[in-house]
């Protein structure tokens, strides 16, 4: 399997937290943490660490659910006494560098630091389930065992020829799988290559296991996804020689966030949540029973879209199958300030689409096609629209209009009704139509506070169209290229970890940068030219006024004698 095109920092992570869902850990463009309360909808805690814009975060792993030892805490009901609280605490951070942060939930803080382990960038993190050790593989190819105790190596040994892109340990902490070339069945105790299997042709970026147990005699299973692969292979743990899949699940386009619940027998199946590259969400559910020539499509496709007149879909970030309701929690929009989304009792079953319950600037559209007219459904305990409700929306003139900042009426500048959100989402609409009239009249604001909120708020996939954009409109007429400053700044200031992560980064800004340079050589002259025009002129007014005070001192001894 090559590894060619694989990076895994341009996929940004957004985790739930184990078991109760009650967080949600995402790591945004500016190079912070951010875990939200699920419940509340709010921001639980941010943490900045101290090389995040040189240490870009690769990978975020949430560790086993322990019983909460720091922290404050209330003093428990007598019927509360006999119960022991297991709380999702530490949050394991991947990053370029090499290093791994270990961040502590219940604490709020930095836990430890784990360095000296690897040459190149960690890909990939996994906790072992019981142990107080920790899994990382990286671009050395090595896989590192790491002692929470001691916060350092425990064992290292070499894995692969090329990158070590994803790593999964068995639910009895037994086997460790990793991918690279192939994918490698590990024996923790020994060391050993216990079995390999069949891989992808891209890198794998998932690796998960599918049973707890062997359903039959055969084995256990795992499920496996890559980049730039739209198949999610299913293979077994089995002494055979058929090293190829037994199932496959069909997606629309390569998985990003891979959530399942595993099997213990042959009459539970497994349930799958896939979310795509493209924003959208799809559900399987299989019984493992034996081999599926056919790839399976799935029982329930998920896209979320905004309320315009043309519906423009909303980027699926994360999403967790919870355990009480059989339901979705899904996250959503932009990384700096996630929409959570928990589906009722019932939403979703094999075979059945329900709409979840979402705010009223978001709206669910099914099959899960970009542009897809169907009607949406009105959600669980939502009152009905009233007949006589105007739900006319603004159009896209209209919203133009409506950005003009310098537009007055009586003297006085009227406020714009639009927000920051309103922005980044023309601003991406006409860098996907390329529509000069909207680019137009999104770039000519001067607010820089607005400029910079609204370049936060946009998503990753339109960070290079808008830097071309810039380019291009900085080598037009002057006026615009002081305007293209001011977003050029902005898109600097924060999405520098960001475009540092670019492997071709110089390919990518190679236009932008000749046209700086030549300005900057451009500058020297004109400063070079500027010292010599005031030169000039502070000679020329020295001169006349030389002249005029000897003409004056000739002029003032014939004015006395007379």
């Amino acid at each position: 399997m090559a590894d060619d095109g694989y990076n895994s920092s341009l996929r940004l992570p957004c985790v739930f937290s184990p078991k109760s869902r009650q967080y949600l850990a995402s790591f945004a463009q500016d190079g912070r943490l951010r875990i939200w309360n699920t419940d509340s909808k709010v921001l639980h805690q941010e943490y900045v660490p101290s090389a995040h814009l040189s240490a870009t975060c690769t990978c975020i792993v949430w560790g086993p659910c322990r019983i909460a030892k720091e922290g404050p805490r209330r003093k428990k009901r007598k019927s509360e006494a006999g119960r022991v609280e297991e709380l999702a605490d530490l949050l394991a951070l991947g990053t370029v560098a090499g290093s791994i942060i270990i961040y502590s939930a219940v604490k709020g803080a930095l836990h430890c630091t784990l360095d000296g382990g690897h040459n190149g960038g960690v890909n990939c993190v996994e906790w072992h389930p019981k142990d107080g050790l920790l899994y990382s593989g990286s671009d050395d190819s090595y896989i590192v065992e790491w002692d929470l105790q001691t916060s350092k190596t425990r064992c290292k040994w070499k894995a692969d020829r090329a990158s070590v892109t994803s790593l999964c340990v068995s639910p009895d902490g037994k086997l460790l799988l990793s991918a690279g070339q192939t994918i490698k069945m590990w024996d923790l105790k020994t060391k050993e290559v216990y079995r390999k299997f069949t891989g992808h042709s891209t890198a794998v970026t998932n690796l998960r296991f599918a049973t707890t147990r062997p359903p039959d005699s055969n084995g256990l299973y795992f499920v496996s996804g890559a980049a730039h692969d739209r198949l999610i292979s299913v293979q077994v743990q089995e002494n055979s020689n058929d090293k190829n899949s037994v199932v496959s699940f069909t997606l629309t386009d390569d998985p990003q966030h891979i959530d399942l619940f595993t099997s213990n027998s042959k009459e539970e199946a497994v349930r799958l949540a896939v979310v795509c590259k493209d924003g959208q969400l799809h559900l399987f559910e299989h019984f493992l029973n034996g081999p599926c020539k056919k790839p399976l499509s799935p029982s329930c496709t998920v896209q979320m879209s905004g309320l315009e007149d043309i519906p423009v879909p909303v980027p699926l970030l994360s999403a967790a199958l919870t355990t009480d309701t059989r339901g979705l929690l899904l996250a959503y929009g932009s990384y700096l300030q996630p929409v959570m989304e928990r589906l009722v009792s019932g939403a979703v079953h094999l075979n059945s689409v329900k709409t979840p319950v979402v705010n009223a600037k978001s709206k669910a559209l099914f099959p899960g096609l970009p542009g897809h007219q169907a009607p949406v459904k009105a959600a669980l305990g939502s009152e009905k629209r009233k007949k006589g409700t105007d739900t006319k929306e603004m159009s896209i003139e209209e919203r133009l209009g409506e950005i003009d900042l310098s537009l007055e009426k009586g003297g006085v500048k009227e406020t714009p009704s639009l927000q920051t959100d309103n922005f980044a989402v023309l601003l991406v609409q006409g860098l996907e139509s390329k529509d000069a009239n909207i680019l137009n009249n999104v770039f000519q604001t001067r607010k820089d506070n607005l400029i910079k909120r609204t370049v936060s708020r946009l998503p990753i996939p339109a960070i290079l169209p808008l830097v071309e954009e810039i380019t291009k409109r900085m080598q037009g007429h002057p006026y615009t290229a002081v305007l293209m400053v001011r977003w050029l700044k902005a898109v600097l200031m924060q999405h520098t970890s960001y475009l540092s992560s670019l492997p071709d980064l110089m390919s990518q800004l190679g236009v932008l940068y000749h046209v700086i340079e030549s300005r900057v050589k451009m500058f020297h002259k004109l400063t070079k030219l500027h010292g010599k025009l005031y030169l000039l002129m502070t000679q020329v007014c020295r001169g006349t006024s030389c002249f005029y005070s000897t003409v004056n001192s000739s002029a003032t001894p014939k004015n006395s004698k007379r």
